[in-house]
């Protein structure tokens, strides 16, 4: 009998490592540590995160990419500055609150999104996986869609190619009926102005090629009870809350002081 072992070439056993230490670690409900000034943690703290298959709507897969020339910046430069500066590419009236130890597995971040008629939303989405290549962002149960979006950058030839992917369903029947009525292309518009901001950044001025492919054309009604968890629904409620709450404070600061 022989007893020689095939080993793993170098290439293969380095990234098996890399996935090893690039998924974040199992988790049954999301924890937010800490929630930074201007954040709002109404729809995120004790949230299950969501597949598609969790979700309600159509499933859509989009892809938006553009491309610099290599000399300019490398795949793996590209990526670090990403994840560096992530909330920095966001369109104006849209918030990013990373974690103090920035975009790393397991980590939760906050996002309070500018939704068709100014209507505020605040929710949040878990660091899947991240490595030296690429991050995932995937999202909590309430969030406007079911998913995740995967941020790569591989090298082509002469160019860095940046690309963002989502793959999503509408949460629940509100967010489906938004999607309908326009939040398709105002999402669109969100990727693209963020890659046209990260070109940016490189002194680059770039066109984004967008490319959207509905997956499953079939909703799926069993999940319409997701709106429970609707961020829309919720958040909603705690914009109008505020005088509420701001009346409660008054009156135990003047019990404070009596």
């Amino acid at each position: 009998m022989s007893d020689e072992r095939t080993e793993m070439p170098a290439s293969e056993e380095q990234a098996a490592a890399r996935d090893a230490t690039g998924w974040a670690k199992s988790v049954s409900r999301l924890n937010v540590s800490e929630v930074p000034e201007g954040a709002v943690n109404i729809n995120v703290q004790g949230r299950r995160l969501t597949s598609p298959i969790q979700g309600f709507g159509k499933m859509w897969q989009k892809t938006y990419q553009m491309r610099i020339p290599a000399e300019r910046v490398s795949n793996t430069d590209l990526i670090a500055t990403w994840k560096q500066h992530f909330p920095d590419f966001w369109p104006e009236g849209n918030r990013f609150y990373g974690p103090l130890t920035g975009i790393e597995p397991g980590e939760v971040a906050l996002l309070n999104m500018t939704l068709p008629g100014k209507m505020k939303l605040s929710t949040g989405v878990m660091v899947l996986y991240a490595d030296e290549e690429s991050f995932t962002l995937m999202t909590p149960q309430g969030h406007m869609f079911a998913g995740w979006i995967t941020f790569s950058a591989t090298a082509v030839d002469d160019h860095t190619v940046a690309q963002a992917q989502v793959l999503m369903r509408a949460s629940d029947p509100i967010f489906e009926l938004g999607l309908t009525l326009g939040g398709h292309k105002q999402e669109d518009r969100f990727w693209q102005d963020t890659l046209t901001r990260l070109a940016a950044h490189f002194e680059e001025e770039v066109d984004i090629d967008t490319q959207v492919v509905c997956v499953d054309k079939k909703r799926q009604w069993s999940r319409w009870s997701n709106v429970w968890h609707s961020s829309a629904v919720r958040s909603t409620l705690y914009t109008l809350g505020a005088p509420g709450r701001a009346v409660r404070r008054l009156f135990k600061r003047d019990r404070a002081v009596a």
